[in-house]
């Protein structure tokens, strides 16, 4: 008996969540007019299990009208309480996003201006205008704009930024992406940025040691005084300079983050 009581219990669970949130309800998608536990169960099985790439699509959240209680499974307007059995259907609830969630540790909040629920606390964000998004406080007049810079695709993973639940980071450059994708690709010691191709971290001992490297490394003579034409990725701009194996230094700016764009010619 003790085994089939653990059976149910853990049915039970299944029924009042996903592996996303942990909710007494599921809600039934205006798109295609089916029941799942969440938008995000909707969009997984809307884009694996559709044969025809025609047919896959995504639920916008703010399009549900109902939902159906997971204790009394009665279908009903949005709404906090269930209008039949009365229990409460999420702890968290925002009648802007049709959302619900028992997990309240998430610290959820809802940005007008962004137009979705957020986690991690109200005050501990603010939204930028300019960026289009909500931004870590630390990050408030210390993060260069960049207009819309949440309306893409992470460079990394590919994850649609502006509503992903991890967290992101605003690169020197502007352009964001997430933390553990920064953070994994410095330890695969990649330090431009995948979009623009500017140094994302403080480079000036690296270009120190790349000079030692230049001096110390004779070019043989028949390349010696051959130049090349370079565009620099951190400032943008071009200069002419000479050819050499170990890197091109920018006249402008001192940085070997720099790209040929002519052939070795000779003075």
């Amino acid at each position: 008996m003790e085994g089939i009581a653990n059976e149910r219990l853990d049915f039970g669970k299944m029924e009042y969540g996903c592996k996303h949130y942990r909710r007494r309800c599921k809600i039934r998608a205006p798109c295609c007019n089916e029941i799942f536990p969440c938008r995000h169960c909707h969009n997984e099985a809307m884009q694996s299990t559709l044969r025809n790439p025609l047919d896959r699509h995504e639920l916008v959240r703010q399009h549900v009208q109902k939902v159906v209680c997971a204790v009394c499974d009665t279908e009903q307007k949005i709404a906090r309480v269930c209008s039949n059995c009365g229990v409460n259907m999420g702890e968290y609830f925002c009648e802007v996003c049709k959302f619900y969630d028992d997990d309240t540790s998430k610290k959820q909040f809802h940005c007008n201006d962004c137009g979705i629920c957020r986690i991690g606390g109200r005050d501990n964000f603010f939204h930028c205008k300019k960026c289009g998004s909500c931004y870590a406080v630390s990050l408030r007049d210390n993060h260069l704009c960049v207009e819309n810079s949440m309306g893409h695709h992470c460079p990394i993973c590919y994850e649609y930024l502006f509503d992903s639940l991890k967290e992101t980071t605003v690169m020197k450059c502007g352009h964001t992406m997430h933390m553990e994708c920064y953070r994994e690709m410095i330890k695969h010691n990649q330090y431009c940025c995948p979009i623009c191709s500017k140094s994302v971290v403080d480079m000036s001992r690296a270009w120190r040691k790349i000079d030692e490297e230049v001096e110390a490394t004779i070019m043989p003579e028949d390349y010696r005084y051959k130049k090349v034409w370079i565009l620099c990725n951190d400032c943008n701009n071009t200069a002419e300079v000479f050819f050499h194996i170990i890197g091109h230094k920018c006249s402008h700016c001192n940085s070997y983050n720099t790209r040929n764009i002519s052939p070795p010619v000779l003075p």
